[in-house]
């Protein structure tokens, strides 16, 4: 049942030619086929989902581009390539973008691609709304409901990504074409709205056919995505004139506080998700079984022959073997310092962060520089990957961890930490079900007051969720993304030079091939082992723990970030789109290069 939605020949109905005036968005021209026809028939109006979805599929869509980099560089995240600052990949991610950057300044690029989605589902808005009968056909209500989701779903990564950005709710005419951008609290109210009412069409996880796989919008994960974006609209982001909240009165913190609780509390007292174990949760996602009510709410679907999830973001393999027909992965992994924000019995550490690669079917340790995210596995995989430049791996957009974390941080702002810490017991319990002490020990230490609570959050969320690319929005919301990268930045430099607490860690790591003849064991990772240990045990090997070479000290670190993060939270409108936009794009307010 892989990724049927790709598959449906009816979304050419909505990949018409571009008309030469409309290349800024490109946005299809209209179907061939009369409105009316289309989303009066069921079979024709799921064409449409199909349509967008294939927007995101694209080559410089989600696929390629906007899942890579955007979320990258945090203190969590970080781009791997980060010793080459002036490389035009990094400077996507080290915040000092460049509105001509050529691997997003083209006309069929993330902006358009997202734009597209967005006006095949206003023209599929429009039909339903008018053809559709929802009042007396649930299936196509549902369909409703299901599109109206996908674009609030675009929508929150444009403004993710680019902040204020052109609101556009109908779809296009000679008279919207060349429009300005929006305030993005527009965009949120909207979005809001719309979510608001797409959830009253669709079933919960498993209450209906469609709703039993995780490639198919449900109730519980337009809920959850209603609370993402209400935290969003709440919180700070970088606007023309400084780093700030709404002045929005709708839009005012404590509201949307109440909205998140409201949403998330539905969501977990439906019963509709649950969680795994920490590990469960991924080898789900890489086994591609796509089954509703688990910890998964929605995945983009891609094919088996489109997406670039474990290609950029998985652990690396140098060369092709059992596990992968192609060589890839590692574009992106953990920042080093993450390693160390585990402790050595949270099971999160060792899916999350990965220090070795495979060469020739063997794990070979890397360096101290470069880790990978281990929630993205070949060897997880069910399948053989074949194809040279796609993995066709789902990307897990929203899982039910990140809502019990939203209803603890919305409880905790509005009812305080006794209230919401059932929430994060939850997720704290499942890291470390081996030790139930510590678990009660930590729950005591942080609801001793609201602002305690709050900063035990913002770190679990890095521990929660590295390599799911959350970090980034979750750091600007809270007005904490300059401060966290500082913070980073100096950590690394006392990494490499065994300082702080990080002193009495071993300069080498040691390690030898276990006895199955792909595994790597390796000492000298955790606080405690020693040189004198590792150098004594038997190890067949060791190497230098060092994240650059001695003469290149500096530059990992202050590759983190060129320029102010808080004055580079988003990405410019590229110049393509600005030079196509009849004058009304610009990039006022905001200093790029």
């Amino acid at each position: 049942m892989k990724k049927t939605l790709l598959h449906i020949t009816l979304a050419l109905l909505f990949a018409g030619t571009v008309s030469s005036c409309n290349k800024i968005l490109e946005a299809p021209s209209k179907s061939a086929l009369d409105e009316s026809v289309i989303f009066s028939n069921q079979d024709l109006a799921e064409g449409a989902v199909a349509g967008i979805i294939q927007s995101f599929g694209e080559t410089n869509s989600y696929r390629g581009r906007y899942l890579v980099f955007y979320g990258i560089n945090t203190d969590a995240e970080v781009n791997n390539s980060l010793k080459n600052p002036g490389d035009e990949k990094s400077r996507l991610s080290n915040y000092n973008t460049n509105v001509n950057n050529t691997q997003m300044n083209t006309d069929n690029n993330a902006w358009a691609k997202f734009y597209e989605g967005i006006e095949r589902a206003n023209l599929a808005i429009r039909g339903l709304r008018s053809y559709g009968n929802i009042e007396q056909r649930p299936e196509m209500a549902y369909i409703l409901g299901e599109i109206l989701t996908l674009r609030a779903v675009v929508y929150n990564d444009l403004v993710k990504a680019w902040g204020d950005v052109p609101a556009r709710f109908e779809p296009l005419s000679t008279a919207s074409i060349y429009i300005e951008r929006s305030d993005r609290d527009v965009i949120y109210k909207q979005l809001l709205a719309d979510l608001e009412e797409a959830q009253n069409y669709l079933p919960w996880p498993n209450q209906s056919a469609k709703t039993s796989n995780v490639e198919h919008i449900n109730k519980a994960f337009a809920k959850g995505l209603r609370a993402r974006l209400a935290l969003s609209a709440g919180g700070y982001s970088q606007r023309a004139d400084g780093v700030r909240k709404s002045n929005d009165p709708e839009l005012e913190s404590k509201k949307m506080y109440e909205l998140a609780k409201k949403e998330c509390l539905d969501i977990i007292n439906s019963g509709a998700a649950k969680l795994l174990g920490f590990e469960e949760v991924f080898k789900t996602l890489c086994q591609e079984k796509g089954q509703a009510g688990l910890e998964s709410l929605w995945e983009i679907p891609f094919s088996e022959g489109r997406g670039r999830v474990i290609f950029d973001l998985g652990v690396k393999h140098t060369t092709t073997d059992k596990y992968t027909g192609q060589n890839k992965g590692g574009t992106n992994g953990p920042n080093p310092i993450m390693f160390y924000e585990y402790e050595k019995e949270d099971v999160r550490r060792d899916v999350s962060c990965v220090p070795y690669e495979w060469t020739g079917g063997v794990q070979v340790p890397t360096n101290l520089g470069k880790w990978y995210f281990g929630k993205y596995r070949y060897e997880w995989m069910s399948r053989v990957v074949t194809s040279t430049n796609d993995d066709g791996l789902n990307w897990m957009y929203m899982r039910y961890a990140d809502v019990l974390l939203m209803a603890a941080e919305a409880i905790n702002e509005l009812d305080g930490p006794n209230a919401a810490a059932p929430y994060f017991k939850m997720i704290r319990e499942r890291a470390y079900p081996n030790n139930p002490e510590k678990v009660t020990a930590y729950m005591q230490q942080i609801t001793t007051s609201k602002d305690v609570f709050f900063h035990a959050l913002v770190n679990e969320r890095a521990l929660e969720f590295t390599g799911e690319m959350l970090r980034k929005g979750d750091l600007i919301r809270w007005n904490l993304l300059g401060d966290k990268l500082a913070e980073a930045k100096q950590k690394l430099q006392q990494l490499e030079n065994r300082q702080g607490k990080y002193a009495a860690l071993p300069a080498n790591i040691y390690y030898k091939t276990a006895a199955d003849g792909e595994k790597v064991e390796i000492y000298g990772l955790n606080f405690g082992d020693t040189d004198a240990v590792g150098a004594a045990a038997g190890y067949t090997s060791s190497k230098k723990w060092t994240m650059a070479a001695s003469s290149d000290q500096a530059t990992f670190w202050d590759a983190l970030y060129l320029r102010d993060p808080n004055t580079q939270q988003f990405w410019p409108i590229w110049q393509y789109f600005l030079d196509n936009s009849n004058g009304k794009l610009n990039n006022n307010g905001f200093s790029f290069q």
